[in-house]
């Protein structure tokens, strides 16, 4: 007998409609906060990452393209891809490209820098985007985090979206920046708590 779906198994709907979005308005990007704030606060607050196994719509959304829809070859990531050398430096990477969007945010908020509307496809490409932005009564510097936020969140969408159909469907949670870091907090903090158990 099949399980009944509870509302967050539908939280793909968010990821898809968060991608439309930002073809819309790029203001939507800012959306994406959620993503980052969520997996961080519940691996914080109870020490498990129940972001990544339950409410990761991104995740949810690979397991019905490539499982359900058959897109993926469903083989087994390489071995170097599953180490913790790569997972850790693509940790690394990400945020280092992550810190540089936000110090390109401060300079235009500081008037250093005027707004590029431009998306950065694989921390590479630059894609003009310019019809999803007219202006707002916000300053540029909101805008220009959308522009860059979006960047990230596609570009990693488009990572998880090819390692989706070569490998298994949810490859990408393998090697996910959000994952290995909340990985990480959970470990901090089991053994924090144990210490104290010790004690």
């Amino acid at each position: 007998m099949k399980a009944k779906k509870k509302w967050y198994d539908y939280l793909w709907i968010f990821s898809l409609t968060y991608l439309i979005l930002g073809f819309v308005n790029i203001l939507f990007a800012w959306l994406g906060m959620i993503c980052f704030i969520a997996p961080l606060a519940i691996a914080i607050g109870w020490g498990n990452k129940g972001y990544c196994n339950k409410f990761c719509g991104r995740g949810q959304l690979f397991s019905m393209l490539g499982g359900h829809f058959g897109l993926s070859r469903k083989k087994d990531l390489p071995k170097w891809m599953k180490s913790k050398y790569f997972r850790y430096g693509f940790l690394i990477f990400f945020f280092t490209m992550f810190f540089i969007m936000l110090w390109n945010t401060y300079l235009v908020f500081a008037g250093e820098h005027s707004l590029d509307q431009k998306i950065k496809l694989l921390w590479t490409f630059k894609v003009p985007w310019q019809w999803a932005y007219h202006g707002t009564l916000f300053s540029d510097g909101v805008a220009q985090f959308a522009f860059g936020f979006y960047s990230i969140m596609l570009t990693s969408t488009i990572l998880g979206f090819t390692t989706m159909i070569l490998f298994k469907p949810r490859s990408w949670c393998v090697y996910c920046p959000m994952g290995t870091m909340t990985q990480l907090i959970c470990k901090a903090k089991n053994m924090t708590k144990s210490q104290t158990i010790a004690e």
